[in-house]
């Protein structure tokens, strides 16, 4: 059993959009990486798991509980990220984390206080003034501070600059070494290829790629054959591109990035 399961989940809006028959687990200590273009039905499964939404069809469950009939257990030991940050009107941000501490009777600040400082988040003024990268700041510090063993998150480095994605990304390598589990949608490649074990990919609403990271790779590599004027040119050109090298020719295999493979996916190309 995973900590988080979807089975057979299918919620049609008609014409095509929504999420059809999809089935997939997180395992206890797995970092998933949830992959899809915008529309694709990432925001709608996760809104399932958040019992945001009522499955028409199939069942979602975490940590063995239904998603919508014991949400509010389900939500007050979870961390979550939402694709959209929205915050009370007129609320400071040290105001806000207060009272989402408050809401899970959380009396520890030490957590709270150490991912403040590391992601360089000025809690005090109105959140209705900051920026973008330092509102999902504020929803960071919120999803991470009471040190959930199970994490749900929804781009959550979105409006970040390079250096605070870097530290995001250190950060679910910590969380990954301990053994949290951690769903992760993401349009960030490098974000998904450095942190997560295993990668569903999902287009029109159907998972179409459910592999490890490596594995996925593995499955789609290119190999092309160089002709060389002389022995010692193929050589040399071997040693330089790690090739195999017979007599004037060389193989070179390289594998496809995971960005490559996503947009393969979309592109329209034949995968096999």
């Amino acid at each position: 059993m995973g900590m988080i399961e979807i089975n057979n989940l299918t919620r049609d809006y008609g014409n095509n959009k929504g999420v059809f028959n999809v089935s997939f687990q997180v395992d206890e200590g797995e970092v998933f990486g949830f992959l899809g273009p915008n529309g694709a039905g990432k925001t709608t499964t996760i809104r399932h798991l958040m019992g945001f939404l009522k499955a028409r069809s199939g069942e979602c469950r975490i940590a063995g509980l239904d998603c919508w009939n014991e949400r509010e257990k389900i939500q007050q030991n979870l961390g979550y990220i939402p694709g959209e940050t929205s915050y009370f009107d007129d609320i400071t941000g040290e105001e806000y984390l207060k009272f989402i501490a408050a809401y899970r009777h959380d009396l520890s600040d030490a957590k709270r206080k150490e991912l403040i400082e590391r992601f360089e988040l000025n809690p005090k003024g109105k959140i209705k003034k900051m920026s973008k990268g330092m509102k999902q700041k504020i929803a960071i510090v919120s999803a991470f501070m009471h040190d959930p063993d199970i994490l749900i998150l929804d781009e959550p480095t979105s409006g970040l600059d390079p250096l605070m994605q870097n530290r995001f990304i250190e950060l679910i390598q910590e969380e990954k070494k301990k053994g949290k589990t951690i769903l992760l949608s993401s349009h960030m490649f490098e974000e998904v290829e450095r942190t997560c074990h295993r990668i569903g990919i999902i287009r029109d609403g159907k998972v179409v790629a459910l592999d490890p990271v490596e594995t996925l790779r593995k499955k789609y590599v290119r190999s092309y054959t160089v002709r060389l004027e002389t022995p010692e040119l193929a050589q040399a050109f071997a040693k330089d591109y790690s090739g195999v090298c017979d007599g004037v020719n060389v193989t070179v295999t390289t594998r496809k990035s995971l960005e490559e493979i996503f947009l393969q996916f979309y592109g329209g190309d034949d995968i096999d």
